[in-house]
Parts: C-alpha cells; sequence; structure tokens
C-alpha cells in the first residue's frame, strides 16, 4: 500500500490509499498517526474498504507532509557517507572507530517538517547549502529494549526523506561538541507517500536490506546514486537500538541517513577538495528518487533575516556567590 495525506482544496485533510493515481480516502477525521497506531492489518482493512468507493485523482490535490510523526530520529548508517562528510567539514579523513559500535542518530525537528513540492527556507546567512538523500521507516507500537526480532514486528513502512543540512553553521557549531544544531533544525523533507514493507519484500537481500535505488537531481541533472543496501545497519536494528534503555511509540520516525556515492554535496566536496557541484542557491531544485518509494522534489529558497541575538556576557568567575545569612 501508499498511503498518503493531501490537501484537497483550501481546508479538507484527507488520509488515504494511494492507487492509479488516485486517492481513496478513508473515513473522514481519520489521521495518519491514526492509521500507524492501529497497524498494518487494521490498516489493509481500511484501505480494501476506501477502494471500494471512488477516488480523487492525485492531479487535483496537494500533497502534505504523510504524518506527524511522534519524533523524528536521524541515522548515519552509510560508511562512504561518514568518511566524505567528515572530511568536508572537519577537514579530517577516514572513519570514527566508534561509528562501528552502534547505529548513530541525533534527534531533529520534528516541527519543521515539508512536503512534497514545499518550498524550502535555508537560513539567510548559509551559504553552503545542502541536501541529503535518505530513507526514513515509521514506527508502529511501542517497545523498549527490543531485539532486532522483536523491531521487525513494529515497521509499518517506508518514505522518502531530505534532511537539507546547512553545512557552513554545522560546521561551526558542531566545533562545541554537541550534534548539529541550526545546520538542520530549519526544515525536514518527508514524503511522498508511506509504503508498507509488503511492497518492498521481494527487494530484500539475504540479510534483509533493501536493494532499492536511490537518486539525486540538481535541475535536471543527476549528482549521486547509491544502493539503500550500501547501508550499514538494517531499519529492525535501527528500530531496536533507538528503543534500547528508553522507548519507541507508533508515529516515531527514524531516518537510514545519507546515502553515500553523492547522497549529498559535502560528501562530494569533501573527495574533490572542492566545492563542485557548487552549493544550493535559491531557485535551484532538487529531486530525490528511491525505487519503489517514489519521488520528493523542492525548490530552494531563503527564510528573512531573524533578529540579532545579544553578545555573550562574560561571568563574573572571581565573585563566589553569597554564602545566605546565618538565622
Amino acid at each position: 500500500m501508499r498511503l498518503a495525506t493531501a490537501l484537497d482544496g483550501v481546508d479538507d485533510l484527507l488520509v488515504g490509499v494511494v492507487e492509479d493515481d488516485h486517492l481513496h480516502p478513508f473515513e473522514a477525521g481519520t489521521t495518519m498517526r491514526d492509521v500507524v497506531a492501529a497497524g498494518l492489518p487494521a490498516a489493509r482493512r481500511l484501505a480494501e474498504a476506501a477502494l471500494a468507493r471512488p477516488g480523487v485523482p492525485l492531479s487535483t490535490l496537494r500533497l502534505q507532509v504523510p504524518l506527524e510523526p511522534a519524533s523524528v530520529r536521524d541515522f548515519v548508517a552509510f560508511e562512504e557517507h561518514v568518511e566524505g562528510v567528515r572530511r568536508s567539514i572537519e577537514g579530517t579523513g577516514g572513519v570514527p572507530d566508534a561509528w562501528y559500535d552502534a547505529p548513530t542518530f541525533y534527534f531533529t525537528n520534528p516541527h519543521r517538517l515539508l512536503g512534497p513540492d514545499e518550498a524550502v527556507p535555508f537560513p539567510a546567512a548559509s551559504r553552503a547549502r545542502d541536501l541529503e538523500l535518505e530513507v526514513a521507516v515509521v514506527v508502529t507500537g511501542e517497545g523498549t529494549s527490543l531485539s532486532v526480532e522483536e523491531a521487525a514486528d513494529h515497521v509499518f513502512g517506508f518514505l522518502v526523506m531530505n534532511d537539507w543540512s546547512a553545512r557552513d553553521l554545522q560546521g561551526r557549531e558542531m566545533q562545541v561538541g554537541l550534534g548539529p544544531a541550526k545546520g538542520k533544525d530549519f526544515a525536514t523533507s518527508l514524503g511522498p507517500w508511506i509504503v508498507t514493507p509488503d511492497e518492498v519484500a521481494d527487494r530484500r537481500d539475504a540479510d534483509g536490506f533493501l536493494e532499492l535505488v536511490g537518486t539525486v537531481e540538481i535541475n535536471g541533472v543527476e549528482v549521486g546514486r547509491d544502493l539503500l543496501a550500501n547501508c550499514g545497519w538494517s531499519f529492525e536494528a535501527m528500530i531496536a537500538y533507538a528503543s534500547r534503555d528508553s522507548r519507541v511509540v507508533s508515529g516515531d520516525v527514524l531516518g537510514s541517513g545519507t546515502f553515500g556515492h553523492g547522497g549529498c554535496l559535502a560528501e562530494l566536496w569533501g573527495l574533490a577538495g572542492r566545492q563542485d557541484p557548487p552549493p544550493l542557491v535559491d531557485g535551484d531544485v532538487v529531486t530525490l528518487t528511491v525505487e519503489r518509494l517514489g519521488s520528493l522534489t523542492a525548490t530552494i529558497a531563503s527564510a528573512p533575516e531573524p533578529p540579532p541575538l545579544p553578545a555573550f556576557r562574560p561571568s563574573e568567575r572571581h565573585r563566589a556567590p553569597a554564602q545566605p545569612a546565618a538565622g
């Protein structure tokens, strides 16, 4: 199944199943989070009932972000990406030994999600604007410290993800020793729909990795191509690790991390030793395509200049806090 959320007119939000270029809506008031929480068997029953009713042509609708996630974790599970970006941003080569220990992730902003064909408002100050080709998995059900085998029961579906990156802001702020912040949280694109596991089951290799080709195009020119199966960990392993000593819930979204071989510009910059291809600029059109999952397109724009922040105020280190008076 391909499950989508779309805007019909100005206010009518439809959630349903896509077939033959039509969206067949579920009952009014159904949200995608409701569908995900109910699980795949219930989603199939909803889809069967919806397909018995007339559909709405996709050409008359505007696809939206497929769901409002409970949270968004973004992993970094492609070795080639780590090596190239590290050289580009940090000026160092190789992959840190710690990267091989587990599928590392960071939390990104669930409140700045964009759907298909939405303009991406990069920070106005950024000049090293980048894209990131990823696939995300949507979690169904709750779990804590799941095994990889148990995590397989929590896979609801997959969708294309673009973790947009302001590399100049990211490189500066990561010198503090924390993860990326303003270099990332201005926008993440998700879509065009959620594709359930049965749609890609025949593309799993012997280890359960998905052999799906992903490509990156900028203004119609392909700049990246890689196989999702080149990921270092499976989605089930990512879900299991996310739940370790913690909790995953229905509606959590976990990004694979960026494909290698041109899945982002920074990787190519690191390999070439220069910004070639050049950073994204206003008006550039970026299209990410993953086999079976669809295409996700966006146009680059600039956000308005933000108001200034006050300068850092040095502390008076020589003066200790006063002791409370005896009473």
